[in-house]
């Protein structure tokens, strides 16, 4: 019998208000599983504003113990009501510690764990640095009912070292919930298109599926990009939103095509370890 993940990624407009943005999110959780969807992605943060554009103590009033965050209590619900595996991305505090964090809702409701967001940018427009301690989780896969999964968390989704990570650690399919738009400080700048290309490369190089979740939107000023979407293993889109588009798509990998395809193409078999020495030293150039 074929081995077969159907994903689903979610998009939407989100307001400040936790208990309406929780029920938005649901509501498109259902409309996913009513589709087929294994593993449904909601964007990064999602119970409210994106509000990493300022420096301002009360934000950290946001935060949550993981396990009682009221976000993953209503995912974690739906999730066994359901059937289907749902990464929750949530601000965490854990004691005197704030992360950036993802918790995986099995498809039976059971919490796997968190993984704390690697990579913190600091600049005009998403100054996370102020909230959020590097994550201390390292990359990490998670063995769902629904396949092996890997998660990583906006800023995290331009590093081609987490993505062969998650890669070499076996992950059926590579997600990555999201928080991105406009750059309040260049006008001008649209990254939307080299944000796609980046993620694209990661299937290619590593010979797996790729889905990103955004949010869109005018909150404060600054308006969000969307263009949410799944590709396969080669970096073909299987589906996707525009930038303004609420809703859902989905796609269904076949997994064991993407391991013959793996295998076949020796991405993992030619790695020479011996000679990445640079990868983890230091950055400075020799002389």
């Amino acid at each position: 019998m074929a081995r077969k993940i159907t994903l689903a990624v979610l998009q939407s407009a989100l307001t400040d208000d936790p208990d309406k943005n929780i029920k938005r999110v649901s509501d498109l959780v259902r409309e996913a599983a009513s589709k087929g969807a294994d593993v449904i992605l909601p964007s990064e943060l999602f119970e409210g504003h994106y509000f990493c554009t300022t420096q301002s103590e009360e934000n950290f009033l946001r935060a949550h113990p993981w396990k009682s965050d009221p976000g993953v209590v209503a995912m974690a619900k739906l999730a066994g009501e359901l059937g289907v595996v749902i990464p929750v991305s949530i601000f965490e505090k854990a004691g005197p510690a704030y992360y950036n964090s993802v918790v995986i809702a099995d498809a039976d409701g059971s919490l796997l764990g968190v993984y704390r967001k690697s990579h913190i940018p600091d600049g005009p427009g998403y100054q996370e640095k102020y909230y959020f301690r590097p994550g201390d989780t390292g990359f990490r896969v998670w063995d769902t009912k629904k396949g092996r999964v890997g998660v990583g968390i906006c800023w995290d989704q331009w590093f081609p070292e987490g993505a062969r990570c998650m890669a070499l650690q076996g992950a059926d399919v590579l997600l990555y919930p999201t928080a991105i738009g406009s750059e309040p400080h260049d006008a001008s700048l649209d990254t939307a298109a080299r944000w796609r290309r980046a993620m694209l490369g990661h299937a290619v190089s590593n010979v797996t599926p790729v889905a990103a979740a955004n949010r869109v939107g005018e909150e404060n000023g600054q308006v969000f990009y969307g263009t949410s979407f799944i590709s396969d293993h080669t970096g073909e889109v299987m589906g996707d939103l525009d930038r303004k588009q609420e809703g859902v798509v989905i796609a269904t990998i076949d997994m064991d095509e993407v391991d013959r395809a793996r295998a076949a193409w020796g991405f993992f078999r030619d790695r020479r370890t011996d000679l990445y020495g640079p990868l983890v030293g230091p950055q400075s150039e020799k002389g």
